[in-house]
């Protein structure tokens, strides 16, 4: 079940002791929960790991943003294997494009194929990828990506939590981080009385170790080949 933004909004006004709204508004408290959820997303950009098939451009270089994906997606995180139909259904593998470049230089001329065997990736520019052989138009990949959260509607000046509508993009356990965040930036709001600078350090510093935390969490309990050699070892 997902968790509701009011949900949260309530017990952030109940930690505020503003649940009338007249020093933090609804609104507020919900433009900050939306930055919550993308600050988590850009820290974890796992916590929302979208599965898709993904049409490529006809020639090497792909573009996450013009395939037209939805969620709309942040940033590549692994392709895994073909689907097209007229495929060999393959798996493909992330190789250096410094590799092809040295061995093949004109690689990115060579006639292309519905069958992908590799991918080339840089993280400085993590929407785009490069695929081995260029691809037809008719080129369908399994993409894994990171995609970005679906914002709340934010309710109209003078309304209450009750107002707040809509769930949270992030899975449930997540939500705890969302309200540390959002308790952070109230308190930040206020942070010229006594002691409220300390408690938004505090619910900051609460968030960052709760995302330490989780991610412990997953990596202990993940699938492995051998105890000790996690599942993602190539």
């Amino acid at each position: 079940m997902a968790l509701t933004a009011q949900s949260i909004i309530l017990r952030a006004v109940g930690v505020l002791q503003d649940t009338t709204s007249i020093r933090w508004p609804a609104s507020e408290l919900v433009r900050w929960l939306n930055d919550a959820q993308r600050e988590v997303v850009m820290v974890r950009p796992d916590v929302l790991n979208t599965t898709a098939t993904m049409t490529l451009a006809a020639g090497s270089r792909q573009d996450l943003d013009n395939a037209a994906l939805t969620p709309a997606p942040s940033k590549l995180i692994e392709i895994t294997r073909n689907v097209a139909a007229t495929s060999a259904k393959g798996a493909v593998r992330l190789v250096p494009r410094q590799i092809l470049d040295a061995q093949i230089p004109g690689w990115h001329a060579m006639t292309p194929k519905v069958d992908v065997l590799h991918y080339m990736f840089d993280p400085r520019d993590p929407k785009t990828f490069y695929v081995y052989p260029p691809a037809t138009a008719l080129a369908q990949l399994e993409v894994m990506y990171s995609a970005f959260p679906t914002d709340i509607a934010e309710p109209t000046v003078g309304a209450l939590y009750t107002d707040v509508v809509g769930a949270i993009s992030l899975p449930d356990n997540f939500g705890n981080v969302i309200l540390d965040l959002i308790l952070a930036r109230a308190y930040s709001k206020d942070s010229e009385y006594a002691g409220n600078l300390q408690r938004a350090e505090f619910y900051r510093a609460s968030a960052g170790a709760a995302l330490g935390g989780e991610l412990k969490g997953t990596l202990a309990v993940q699938p492995q080949y051998k105890p000790g050699t996690p599942s993602a070892v190539a």
